[in-house]
């Protein structure tokens, strides 16, 4: 994550009338940042404040506090974004009681304390994805989660585009038949960035972009862990995958093939093939905006914005977050959409795919 991110979570957020929770991202190894929010009623505030009101609901949802490990930044982007309260430690944030959820997204070394830190204060917590370096870290996580008794989720945001929607309806319906192959790949060039090349920034192809086609042949598949990992990759001289392809086998002989790359612009497309037909996402994956069902193609696109993005379809954060805000109305303690298993599940094949490539990050050997 970086302040680019951030920014278009706010703005879709504000633009679109959903619920935010708490933004953030670093410019480096040493920076990040958190907003929150809570429920406040009926009050009202200017325009270009971050309060955002619900359709249908009789609230609204204000963002109330920034944290950096730098005050001054916490300061310019509280001042920036209309945040009431500028906090220079995540301490002192996780003590505010003005706080109901929080967004975590600095970079994934840092989730672990993190996400302990707001839970054990009580908070409902989505945390960006990966939800942390492996799959003993996201156990801890989950732990803490249960025995604070408050919601977490781990944002991946695709799950939660509507395209994404239209394809899980699909397949319940058993549009494709039985679905035998998935294959998906996302690719672009950002070995120039240090998150893209540092170990210690948690940099490598597959929990910075593999993580996207994992999921989504995942989640094709109900959720359902494979039987079977076979990877292999093209390693830096800092030992981070900038290359991985995997073959994953699920039961019933059902197959998918994932390909993921800091170096190189992939097709960035994902096919689901069954015994009556195909569906494709013909483009961006990991933020679909159409799905060409058996030929026919369907447009599903973002909200617009009122402000320059930094990032492909950055509105598209809306919908995780009203998904998250619908999960905390119905008391929710984990999404179905993507639950707590489907995390766990994920980290785990992560670690295979990383075992079988050769990338070991310190929180390995923890």
């Amino acid at each position: 994550m970086n302040f680019g991110r951030v920014k278009d979570l706010v703005n879709a957020a504000r633009k679109n009338k959903v619920f935010l929770m708490a933004v953030g991202g670093p410019r480096g190894a040493d920076e990040s940042l958190v907003v929150l929010m809570k429920e406040d009623g009926h009050v009202r505030f200017p325009h270009r404040c971050c309060l955002l009101n619900f359709d249908g609901a009789k609230g609204s949802i204000q963002v109330v506090a920034v944290a950096a490990r730098n005050v001054e930044r916490a300061q310019e982007f509280g001042k920036k974004h209309s945040i009431r309260a500028a906090y220079g430690s995540y301490v002192e944030l996780a003590r505010d009681p003005n706080i109901d959820v929080v967004y975590i997204g600095v970079i994934h070394p840092y989730h672990l304390n993190c996400c302990l830190l707001f839970m054990d204060a009580k908070k409902n917590v989505l945390c960006e994805k990966p939800l942390a370096m492996n799959a003993r870290e996201v156990k801890e996580i989950l732990d803490s989660a249960k025995r604070n008794n408050v919601f977490l989720m781990e944002a991946v945001w695709s799950r939660f585009f509507p395209a994404s929607v239209e394809i899980r309806r699909l397949l319940a319906q058993g549009e494709l038949g039985e679905v035998k192959m998935v294959r998906a790949e996302f690719g672009q060039p950002l070995m120039h960035l240090p998150r893209s090349m540092d170990k210690n920034l948690g940099a490598g192809t597959t929990l910075d972009l593999g993580i996207y086609p994992l999921q989504f042949s995942m989640m094709v598949y109900g959720g359902e862990k494979p039987e079977s990992i076979k990877a292999t990759g093209v390693c830096t001289e800092t030992g981070v995958d900038e290359t991985t392809v995997v073959t994953l086998k699920f039961s019933k002989g059902r197959m998918a093939v994932i390909t993921c790359s800091s170096g190189l612009e992939l097709d960035n497309d994902a096919v689901i093939v069954g015994t009556k037909g195909t569906i494709r996402i013909p483009a961006h994956m990991w933020c679909p905006t159409s799905v060409v069902v058996n030929g026919k193609e369907s447009q599903y696109p973002v909200p617009e914005s009122d402000f320059t993005l930094n990032f492909l379809n950055s509105t598209g954060m809306c919908y995780e977050a009203e998904a998250v805000r619908q999960c905390l109305l119905k008391g929710l303690k984990e999404s179905p959409v993507m639950s707590h298993a489907d995390s766990l599940a994920l980290a785990e094949v992560e670690d295979e795919v990383r075992r079988q490539v050769g990338v070991v990050y310190s929180q390995d050997s923890g």
